[in-house]
């Protein structure tokens, strides 16, 4: 399966979203904690300013000691024994107080401590009112929520302003890869930036598209040479072995080992053509793009092969069921249908049917032969072969293959009801 895959910019906000997201929350953590230890210390400190006060006031005016509770004041007091005020410390502590204005128990500091005055000992209780911490936990959730969205909102809105237009350059440099056709091969154009990453990528693009289009021309060069040269010899070597053969002087024998020669002279040639023939494909030396019409292009070929298929006593059958026309190479696209058609008619055997049938978007061919399904790892490779046919160069299904995949055409084979079927998706 093929790895979904995303643009970087995309990449890049994501994994910057997730990185604040958990910066943040632990930021937020870390902040609540110190935020509500420095809200306890400054109830605390003004608890202990408060009992100040308190201690003050009660040297002055007794009636401060009779304060029980907490009625209309922020203290109480009560007197307590000797040893029970001198094991008291100052104890700062959250508890709940009952609030008629809320009408419900509220979160309230409690400083707890003891004092002397004059033979007697006193316990006095201080509150302080403070904030809820579901109320301050909710404010500051709701506090963090909002900073986050605004944070990934002014990333994002950077990436797609600032950063896209700082990756400019990396854009253009990858639009004209994209673009780089070694049939219509020109150097890659100037592209001005100051950053020195982008530079460097430039210089190695323009050195890979050189050695690129070095290797094709020598490439090109050596199959247009190897084209003509071998030609040529084998040519001559075959019109003077038919002189021979024309010959009445030859010995018992001998034409018989001529007429072998030639046989072999003529599949060398046969396979010269379709190795030069593959190399141009797989070099991409075949520009034409024209609208080939497979109809047309299949009853020629059948009329073609008529002869070799009357001879293997093998019927051809061709069925239409929309028409199938495709943007390719008219040469490369008679070449594709007149290999799979030779290779049903071959490997069939007498009384046999080869089944091609048309689609608008696949061709499919169908032939009788032997009953067993054939190798789907090895079938497309080079020289492979199912028969021992002399005849056979073991390239033809190679070559579809190659064609197939310049153009991006799947192509497959199956074994299904006796038939072997090779099926060619023509995507338009």
């Amino acid at each position: 399966m093929k790895n979904k895959q995303t643009k970087l910019l995309h990449q890049s906000n994501r994994y910057l979203s997730l990185s604040i997201l958990l910066i943040v929350s632990i930021w937020s953590v870390i902040f609540y904690f110190s935020m509500l230890d420095e809200i306890y210390d400054s109830i605390d400190d003004g608890l202990d300013n408060y009992k100040l006060l308190i201690l003050q006031k009660a040297e002055i005016d007794s009636t401060v000691l009779h304060k029980n509770d907490f009625d209309e004041s922020n203290y109480a007091i009560i007197e307590i024994t000797k040893t029970r005020a001198l094991a008291t410390h100052d104890i700062h502590k959250d508890t709940l107080l009952y609030m008629q204005f809320e009408d419900d128990l509220e979160p309230v500091r409690l400083l707890t401590t003891a004092f002397q005055l004059k033979d007697h000992y006193y316990q006095l209780k201080v509150i302080s009112s403070m904030v809820e911490e579901d109320d301050l936990i909710a404010d500051l959730f709701w506090s963090i929520v909002f900073l986050y969205i605004a944070l990934v909102s002014s990333i994002i809105w950077i990436n797609n302003i600032v950063l896209k237009k700082l990756w400019q350059p990396f854009y253009k440099i990858l639009t004209q890869l994209k673009h780089f056709r070694l049939d219509r091969a020109r150097p890659l154009t100037p592209i001005p930036t100051q950053t020195t990453e982008f530079n460097e990528l430039k210089d190695t693009a323009d050195a890979l598209v050189q050695h690129t289009l070095e290797t094709y021309h020598h490439q090109k060069q050596f199959t247009e040479n190897a084209s003509h040269e071998l030609q040529t010899p084998l040519a001559i070597v075959t019109t003077k072995l038919e002189l021979l053969l024309e010959r009445g002087d030859l010995k018992e024998g001998n034409a018989d080992h001529i007429a072998q020669v030639l046989q072999i002279i003529e599949r060398l040639t046969r396979l010269n053509k379709s190795l030069l023939l593959l190399a141009k494909i797989e070099n991409k030396q075949f520009y034409a793009h024209e609208t080939v019409d497979f109809h047309a292009i299949a009853l020629q070929c059948i009329q073609d092969l008529e002869d070799i298929a009357n001879f293997k006593e093998v019927q051809i059958n061709l069925s239409i069921s929309e028409e199938l026309t495709v943007e390719m190479d008219a040469t490369l696209a008679n070449i594709l249908l007149t290999n799979l058609i030779k290779n049903a008619i071959f490997h069939n055997h007498p009384g046999g049917k080869v089944e091609l049938q048309l689609s608008n978007n696949s061709l499919r061919i169908s032939n009788t032969g032997s009953e067993k399904a054939l190798n789907t790892d090895k079938i497309f490779n080079r020289f492979h072969k199912e028969s021992d046919a002399h005849s056979n160069t073991g390239l033809g299904l190679a070559l579809v293959k190659a064609i197939c995949q310049l153009y991006h055409y799947p192509v497959n084979y199956h074994y299904e009801g006796h038939q072997h079927i090779f099926e060619v998706k023509c995507k338009k």
